[in-house]
Order: C-alpha cells, then structure tokens, then sequence
C-alpha cells in the first residue's frame, strides 16, 4: 500500500465518528418523534398540561407505554384524573398537540402502565425480545428529563448496562412494610437493569433502546438519589434503574383493545395547540 493510501486511511479513521457513536447518531432522530409528555390536562390549571413524566409510543401508534408512578391523581372532586398526553414540537419549545388518553392496563408491581391515546397514529418504537440483556450492553435513553424547563424538547443519555440486579425494596422497619411490599416479598424479586447514565425525575417512563438498532430494551423508572429530591438536579448520582422489557410484553398481551372511551371534560379537544 502506498503511503498516500496510508495517510488517508489514517484520515477516515481519525475524523469519523466511532462506529457505536454513528450508530446512535443515526437512531436518534427516528426515536425522538416516538417520545411525548405524560400528564394532565385542566384548562384552569396553569399550565394546562401538569407534567407528570415520559412516554413513548408503541403498537399501532395509539399506544403509550410509561411508568405507573407517572400517571396524575385524581382531585377530591374529580372522579378520574384528566390524563393527557402532549406530543411535542420537532425543535422543543411547548407541544404541539395534547391528546385525551385512557388507561388500559396496569401494573404496580413492575411500574408499567399502557395508555390508549386518540387521534391519528403517531410513529412507533419496535420492542425488543424478552430476553436479558448482557452487562455492557450499550444503550441509551431519550425523555424529559426536568420537564417543561426545557422546552419539552426529547434529550438523550447514553451509557451501558452496568448490573443486572435483584429489585431491592427500600423499607427501614416492619412498621413501613405496605401492602405491595409484603406482595412483593412473598412474590420473590424482580431483575432491574442498573444503567451508568444519568437520569433525572422528568426521565421516568423514557424509553431506554439498544444503542445500535433503537429497539427498546427496558423503560426507565428510577434514579439513585444521593440525598433529597433536589440533590437529583444538583449532585446527579449517574445511577439509573429501568424495568425490562419482558414486563411490558406480558402487559400488552393481557391488555384490552382499546375501547375510545372519552375522559372527562376538562381533557383537551384532539390537536389543540398548547402556548404553554
């Protein structure tokens, strides 16, 4: 090989991005379209659309998966929580739309909950196999991770999956052992997927994909906090936790079709715009 040959060899390699960091480079832009806002939705509220967490969609497109922790409680006055679902604008900057949503499926235990949204379809995340993943596998996650801050603009973290670990329940005495608690005790432990990436509270219910093919692997639904609440925004502890995919997989399968049954009237008109 001549040493011009050479020298320009050296150039591609030098200057082109890594081969993992392409990859990622070019799922990106087809996941971010499938991530939107979970929350409320109350035209005297300010804003109307009360951020509770991520979504993304999956299925036919009328699909939401996220965390059950997410999704708003009702008031004493309400009989059910207007839950809404924003999809935002390509660049950030507020949401184009807010959709009514139902709940068809929920499970507590595993912190999942399936949502069925109106409106036209919306583009949708493959899922990945039930199988576990491997630690080192490289992933990452897109969501909004401190909420209308931002802009509702989708940002991605990316790291590996550093341990495959038991759930761990995190009670100090016998006195706090709730009724899910002592459920899960005689139901045995769950396998977690523990990330090196940081996530913050916004981050709840983003869908963590593999790195290389976008397929989404686990859904994000904890962080490791150092401290308070606070100490999650400013001491970041880079510890994540998401629940693996197989969960959400026996959750679609026992999941009713879903019936378009309306929320109640506080929820917002479909493709209404949202200024806030």
């Amino acid at each position: 090989m001549s040493l011009k040959c050479t020298l320009a060899a050296c150039v591609l390699v030098t200057c082109g991005l890594p081969p993992a960091q392409a990859q990622l480079t070019a799922v990106i832009p087809k996941v971010k379209p499938s991530v939107v806002v979970v929350g409320s939705w109350r035209a005297t509220d300010n804003p109307r659309l009360g951020f509770r967490g991520t979504g993304f969609v999956i299925g036919d497109g009328r699909r939401v998966l996220t965390n059950a922790h997410v999704l708003p409680e009702a008031r004493p006055d309400e009989s059910t929580a207007p839950l809404a679902v924003g999809v935002p604008r390509r660049r950030g900057d507020g949401v184009t739309e807010v959709r009514p949503a139902t709940l068809l499926a929920l499970d507590r235990r595993h912190d999942l909950a399936l949502l069925a949204i109106e409106g036209a379809p919306l583009p949708a995340l493959p899922l990945a196999s039930a199988r576990e993943l491997p630690e080192g596998t490289e992933i990452a996650f897109t969501g909004f991770p401190i909420g209308s801050a931002l802009g509702y603009s989708p940002v991605t973290h990316r790291g590996i999956v550093s341990a495959v670990t038991p759930a761990s329940l995190p009670t100090a005495s016998a006195q706090q052992l709730s009724n899910q608690a002592i459920r899960q005790l005689r139901e045995g432990p769950f396998v977690l997927y523990q990330l090196d990436a940081t996530a913050y509270p916004g981050n709840s219910g983003s869908p963590v994909y593999d790195a290389a093919s976008g397929e989404v692997v686990a859904v994000l639904n904890m962080v490791f906090v150092k401290a308070g609440r606070e100490s999650a925004l400013t001491q970041p502890s880079g510890i994540s936790y998401a629940i693996p995919i197989a969960h959400a997989l026996e959750l679609l399968r026992g999941a009713p079709a879903p019936s378009g049954t309306a929320l109640p009237a506080a929820a917002p008109p479909q493709s209404k715009p949202s200024s806030d």
